[in-house]
């Protein structure tokens, strides 16, 4: 994936500054972050999902709003209108480069900010929110009695939320009490997904239910599990961004691959060998290997393992990806590897996590290294682990005979004939 920088002026003339996380190939979409009341385009929310977005071919822009006063450096009013017209200034900005955004993806206050921000932007096909209220009047719950009592009556104040200033002014408190969500909500008439955790303290699940019932189909709704708000730990924030790229997609032109296939994958056979608890013969082709479980769980220890198979599916697919790439752009690689572990990951829905060591060999600049690294997310066996697949199952009517190729290479494995 590649990050740059991407500037454009607000309706107020403001600048504001975002990155955009730009797909390898043809994207095959654009989409806008908008992140939560007391973030930025930096928080791990913001980060993890642009990029899941990035990997499975759609772009991203996620930017400062112009009152987090991260921008410009200083301490601007805080304004939910102004939040909803930054979005949108960000959309006319992007269409004009050529790169229309057609998915809002929201982050709490962000995720309202989509919404009423989407039903004025023809292009957008598509809304994602994440811990979204329902009301803003949610929002007076970050303030101190004190503090709300200073902004009626002076006008405005400088208020500390998150350890961070904010100036909030009598308008924003007003414009609290005039927005009505839920209708707006209903207004859109695209497709909703509306993801929350049953335990956040911040943004109650019931607002989850509430945007979820007010939303117009098609809408789908995800249960963070135990996530808290802000999706700090890692494991929660990765399973908040696939599933974010895999309904995405649905709504999108249909991805097409930028890393050819040399050549159409034939069937595999798995046939048992009758000879220990689990070992097989596994055939494509020509090809032959065993497939075994270890000695400690009842095996022979013979070959590789389910798990170890599918690694090795995605070590040999992000190698070949890798050297294709470098080939293609004329990187002086010289040679490439990759070790691939997999294991279980207690209390993260899915389990199962594949983790990937790649070394590269060559006079390599580090852009070069960090661009190859970034086509390894977009090879096709990573992208299909991470959107998952489809698995059919038929029974034959008469059992499968193996046939004498298959008996040779059984009995030379298990040592009965000679090599």
């Amino acid at each position: 994936m590649a990050k740059t920088t991407f500037t454009f002026a607000n309706g107020a003339g403001s600048q504001l500054s975002g990155h955009l996380e730009s797909p390898e190939g043809t994207p095959r979409g654009w989409a806008i972050f908008a992140h939560c009341f007391t973030c930025g385009k930096d928080s791990r929310a913001a980060v993890h999902i642009s990029r899941a977005l990035s990997r499975a071919g759609i772009g991203v822009l996620r930017f400062d709003f112009a009152g987090t006063g991260i921008s410009g450096g200083t301490v601007k009013p805080l304004s939910f209108a102004s939040d909803v017209d930054d979005l949108r200034a960000a959309a006319k900005a992007m269409a004009a480069a050529g790169m229309s955004a057609s998915l809002l993806v929201g982050h709490s206050l962000g995720g309202i900010a989509a919404i009423v921000a989407a039903t004025e932007l023809p292009d957008v096909t598509a809304v994602a929110t994440i811990g979204a209220p329902a009301d803003l009047q949610h929002i007076l719950r970050v303030f101190r009695p004190n503090d709300l009592d200073a902004i009626r009556s002076e006008g405005e104040a400088t208020v500390e939320i998150a350890g961070r200033p904010f100036l909030i002014r009598r308008g924003f408190l007003e414009a609290i009490e005039e927005i009505d969500i839920e209708k707006a909500i209903a207004s859109l008439r695209r497709p909703v997904l509306v993801m929350h955790s049953p335990v956040d303290q911040v943004v109650g699940i019931d607002h989850a239910s509430r945007i979820f019932v007010a939303s117009r189909h098609p809408k789908s709704f995800i249960s963070l599990d135990t996530a808290d708000h802000l999706l700090t730990d890692v494991a929660d924030a990765n399973y908040a961004s696939a599933m974010v790229a895999a309904w995405a997609v649905r709504f999108l032109p249909t991805l097409t691959a930028d890393i050819p296939q040399v050549e159409k994958a034939k069937g595999v056979v798995a046939t048992e060998t009758l000879s220990g608890k689990f070992q097989l013969n596994v055939r494509s082709g020509t090809h032959y290997l065993l497939a075994d479980e270890p000695a400690s769980v009842g095996g022979l220890g013979t070959g590789l393992s389910p798990y170890e198979l599918v690694s090795a599916g995605l070590a040999a697919c992000t190698v070949m990806t890798m050297r294709l790439y470098a080939d293609h752009k004329g990187f002086p690689l010289e040679r490439a590897s990759t070790t691939v572990q997999h294991g279980k990951v207690p209390g993260m829905m899915p389990p199962d996590r594949f983790t990937r060591t790649i070394v590269l060999d060559g006079p390599l600049s580090d852009e070069q290294r960090a661009r190859i690294l970034e086509i390894a997310d977009r090879c096709p066996v990573d992208l299909s682990l991470i959107r998952g697949s489809d698995v059919q199952t038929e029974l034959e009517s008469t059992g499968h005979a193996v046939d004498a190729l298959e008996a040779d290479f059984t009995l030379a494995h298990m040592g009965k004939v000679d090599g």
